[in-house]
């Protein structure tokens, strides 16, 4: 059977693809099995090092849970401020004047290609000498400072990206009906490109989420990878318990993010196609804003 982007298989053809097969999978066995000795005769995978995550809610209480409230702090805090100030950098770079559209530029690129690890660290020395932020809490500011001067400059381009997609047409129906530029953006353009810029967004919110750890590593800020010391060194050297522990709280925490996502961008999907059901068609790209204005 042959398709437009591929001839069907010949009998050697499927041989040589029958042997790749067998010897991918016997070569991920043997890695597997080679993981799993290593950790075996290091007594890594014994019970006595898992217990203490399963039959009590101390390393729970005392570690994990603080950790991930400190990771969404932070987190949360990066975003509602990075959002924003994306927002306002990506309109900016899109502006018609000179005397805004070049600074946004420098902003963005200046701070999207620095690494976020030297935004914290260079924020905690600001921090440090200039200001009086105790010294338990300055961790938190650092981070937080880093992950929204990195991010903004990121979403800023993923809100530019967003409005550069939509047709022309709405642009010229705004303007058609009388719109001035800053109302065309705030009322047309931008609420539109929100559903064509979520999955982005949410990406970036992963990341945001991941790059805490960042803080954790470098300038002693309790989130949660950062719990691992403490806790392998309360229970016996579970390094690879603690870590697979709080590996899967990352992927939960992450896995919840990106399926509200979803779930949210179905619902501003369905949300247009009702809104176009009955009357004149509202599919983005047609100027109806022109027609519905003139009939009125």
């Amino acid at each position: 059977m042959t398709s437009v982007l591929y001839d069907a298989q010949g009998p050697r053809a499927k041989q040589r693809n029958i042997l790749y097969t067998v010897l991918f999978v016997l070569v991920a066995a043997a890695v597997v099995w080679w993981v799993y000795d290593g950790l075996a005769s290091k007594h890594q995978l014994d019970w006595i090092k898992w217990k203490p995550f399963f039959t009590s809610s101390q390393p729970w209480e005392t570690y994990l849970w603080p950790g991930l409230q400190n990771t969404l702090k932070a987190s949360f805090f990066a975003l509602i401020i990075a959002l924003p100030l994306g927002a306002l950098f990506g309109i900016g770079r899109l502006s018609d004047h000179r005397w805004l559209r070049a600074p946004s530029g420098v902003v963005v690129e200046f701070f999207r290609a620095i690494p976020v690890l030297i935004l914290m660290i260079i924020a905690n020395a600001v921090y440090s000498e200039y200001t009086d932020i105790e010294p338990d809490t300055r961790p938190l500011y650092a981070v937080i400072t880093g992950l929204v001067l990195y991010n903004a400059s990121v979403l800023a381009e993923i809100v530019r990206a967003g409005i550069l997609t939509l047709p022309q047409g709405q642009t010229d129906a705004a303007k058609a009906i009388g719109m001035r530029k800053g109302q065309t953006m705030v009322f047309v353009l931008l609420p539109q490109a929100v559903t064509a810029m979520l999955p982005a967004i949410v990406s970036q919110l992963v990341v945001i989420v991941k790059d805490t750890a960042l803080g954790g590593a470098m300038m002693t800020f309790p989130e949660l990878l950062a719990s691992v010391r403490p806790m392998s060194a309360n229970y016996g050297a579970n390094t690879i318990a603690c870590f697979t522990i709080i590996a899967v709280i990352y992927i939960a925490v992450n896995f919840s993010l990106t399926s509200f996502a979803s779930w949210l961008e179905r619902r501003l999907r369905q949300r247009k196609k009702s809104d176009g059901k009955g009357g004149a068609p509202t599919t983005v790209g047609e100027p109806v804003l022109v027609m519905d204005s003139a009939s009125t």
